[in-house]
């Protein structure tokens, strides 16, 4: 069985209106793609976001690394909800990210995410992913919104 990070990790509000924490807070818990690699939100502001994996045997590669797509994936939650923090709904146009570095199994991997600039139209962001103190990501995306969240 894979490993997973701490049970009932609860996500810290730092700004963010209330019904729009717990919407977003909700709906990042409900999403399969979160739950099948064990993505775990840590926290949200205006403009950013921080999630957190286990790197476990669920995310190696063939050579029994931390695979660089988990890094990828980690790093698009992160900008993609610092875009959904800003009451956006986005949808990632164009994203990269540079792996300097592996993370390891069983380290802690954090992502962090923010908008660099909002926009009509697109939202710039940029994550950085870290294991321990070692950069393991550094993502950027282009979002395209597609409407203002309402609640």
């Amino acid at each position: 069985m894979p490993k997973r990070g701490p049970k009932n990790l609860e996500a810290e509000n730092h700004g963010l209106d209330k019904k729009l924490f717990a919407y977003l807070k909700k709906s990042i818990a409900a999403t399969p793609y979160y739950q099948l690699l064990h993505i775990e939100l840590r926290s949200l502001a205006p403009g950013s976001a921080e999630f957190q994996v286990i790197g476990g045997a669920l995310h190696t590669n063939p050579m029994g690394l931390v695979h660089g797509g988990l890094i990828t994936s980690i790093a698009d939650a992160a900008m993609g909800n610092a875009v959904r923090s800003l009451s956006v709904k986005g949808v990632s146009v164009d994203i990269s990210v540079a792996l300097p570095a592996t993370a390891r199994l069983g380290e802690t991997i954090i992502a962090r995410g923010k908008v660099l600039k909002s926009g009509n139209n697109l939202l710039f962001a940029e994550a950085l992913v870290h294991a321990g103190e070692r950069l393991v990501g550094h993502g950027k995306a282009t979002f395209y919104k597609l409407a203002d969240i309402k609640l």
